[in-house]
């Protein structure tokens, strides 16, 4: 494996580590929501699942940007 290769390998599992930890960020909020008896813990879970779907929509899109090879 070359070493071209090695750095998409890393980089492809970064993307698919940021997007996993999203979706947990995600299940969390969703969790404090379903459990929660007051509204200041409903309020905290959605702003957390909130927070985790914009990181999941944006954080692997920008980094792919930033890593994306220059055109030839």
């Amino acid at each position: 494996m070359t070493d071209v290769e090695k750095l998409a390998q890393r980089r492809w599992f970064v993307l698919v580590v940021v997007r996993m930890a999203g979706v947990a960020g995600a299940l969390l909020g969703l969790i404090l929501i379903a459990r929660a008896h007051d509204m200041g813990p409903k309020i905290l879970g959605t702003a957390i699942v909130l927070s985790a779907m914009a990181m999941i929509a944006t954080v692997p899109r920008s980094l792919a940007h930033r890593w994306r090879s220059p055109p030839q």
